[in-house]
């Protein structure tokens, strides 16, 4: 398996993919090139991909492989999802090209649109509202060791044939007479159409986080490119070991739930719809690998142990994150809310004297302070915290692009029910003093 970097043509130097501007660049005479042109330079117009030697085959601890830099002959270690990474030395990219071939290899990719500084940028934004979030996770030695990694991921698509029978319900309420009608008229609500599903995004990566994984979604489908090696130049990426037959029933039973949930959304305003009998076939499913661009920061709490993330969508920079919460700063926090309202609560029980003041009266004072300021607490901690992310990520994903395409509607009119009830006489008193 050769290690390989792609060199510039003019200068030798190691070329790495600018998100910025979507072209191919280097760090030492600044050239630019697109990737027709890398394309030629590979085939032999220019300088070729350096190769390195092949990987040594000897397993270290956990899997792990030796590889030689093809820039300064250095050892480079990777495990055995690794597919593109950095030498520890001279800080040039590495592409273990081997990994993705074969049945490995991608079928799509989209390519970093957000590159180091507009990444740091946004999470300078976002960091700056959890103000009470140690110091560390944000410090500049942690800043720098954020990392644009190529997460693999299963593209699912496929065509929904969706039919639905339901019972819907209209309300209309007026006055008269001194009498409240209500008047409820109930419907009979067919559906019948199609939906195209299209790369709906499911981590493929075993060690990778799932919540990281999927905080991220949605990607936008109309930025996916065939696969080409050269966009994980100066980037890391992780080749997949889920593979999709193990992902098959989960998602086509997730796809079914998301398209019903969509076929009812297409019946209209309805403030009450019964479902009496729904169908969601599936057909022409198809699976594609692809590799998916994140902005990667993690931190290990030096308290507890637990790891926290941060994770940016490397092409619509949305952003997600597990914070740990500093304690102190939770704990002066705590102070600032329960002391001005156990004095108000004390000042209330006491009607002012507060040296007169009974012991039950204090407990309570106490309990009302540190019972609501726990209750602001425990807010920030579950607000720095992720909370089912990973469903409300996905349905987001589908929801965005898929919507049913009718073929057939019908809203027949059942029955009209119309009751009423006398209204009480203060009401109407006050609404005739409110028209006078």
């Amino acid at each position: 398996m050769a290690a390989f970097t792609y060199k510039c043509p003019h200068c030798g130097g190691a070329m790495t993919f600018d998100p910025e501007s979507q072209t191919y660049k280097c760090p030492y005479c600044l050239s630019a090139l697109h990737l027709e042109e890398l394309e030629g330079a590979e085939s032999g117009d220019g300088i070729p991909p350096t190769g390195g030697a092949e990987a040594q085959g000897q397993e270290a601890v956990h899997g792990l492989l030796t590889f030689s830099c093809p820039s300064c002959g250095a050892e480079i270690i990777a495990d055995e999802t690794t597919a593109a990474t950095f030498c520890y030395y001279c800080h040039n990219p590495v592409l273990l090209k081997g990994r993705l071939e074969g049945g490995c290899h991608p079928d799509y990719v989209i390519p970093f649109q957000i590159g180091q500084e507009k990444a740091e940028e946004i999470f300078s934004q976002w960091i700056r509202r959890k103000r009470y979030a140690p110091s560390g996770f944000y410090s500049r030695q942690q800043i720098d060791r954020m990392m644009g990694v190529y997460f693999p991921y299963w593209l699912f698509c496929c065509q929904v044939d969706g039919e639905m029978e339901a019972e819907g319900t209209r309300l209309r309420v007026w006055d008269a007479g001194g009498r409240r009608y209500t008047e409820k008229k109930i419907y009979q609500v067919r559906r019948d159409g199609q939906m195209q599903v299209d790369h709906l995004a499911k981590n493929a990566l075993k060690k990778a986080n799932g919540q990281l994984a999927d905080g991220v979604l949605p990607f936008r489908p109309e930025g996916i490119k065939p696969f080409h090696m050269s966009y994980l130049s100066g980037f890391m990426a992780e080749k997949r070991d889920i593979e999709k037959q193990e992902l098959g029933s989960e998602v086509e039973c997730q796809v079914r739930e998301l398209a019903a949930a969509a076929l009812q959304d297409s019946a209209g305003e309805y403030p009450s719809l019964t479902v009496r009998r729904q169908r969601t076939d599936i057909r022409d499913a198809r699976w594609y690998y692809g590799l998916l661009p994140v902005w990667a920061l993690t931190y290990k709490s030096p308290g507890d142990g637990q790891l926290y993330y941060f994770a940016l969508n490397g092409q619509t920079g949305k952003a997600c994150g597990k914070v740990p919460v500093d304690k102190r700063k939770l704990l002066l926090l705590f102070l600032t809310v329960s002391l001005p309202l156990l004095a108000a609560a004390l000042l209330l029980l006491t009607g002012g004297d507060i040296l007169s003041t009974r012991w039950y009266e204090i407990l309570l004072a106490v309990g009302a302070g540190a019972g609501i300021a726990g209750s602001v607490c425990w807010g920030v901690v579950r607000q720095y915290d992720m909370q089912d992310l990973a469903g409300a990520a996905t349905r987001l994903a589908f929801q965005s692009d898929c919507s049913f395409a009718i073929r057939e509607q019908s809203d027949k009119l059942l029955d009209t029910v119309v009751t009423h009830t006398a209204i009480p006489q203060q009401t109407r008193g006050n609404e005739i003093r409110h028209r006078r």
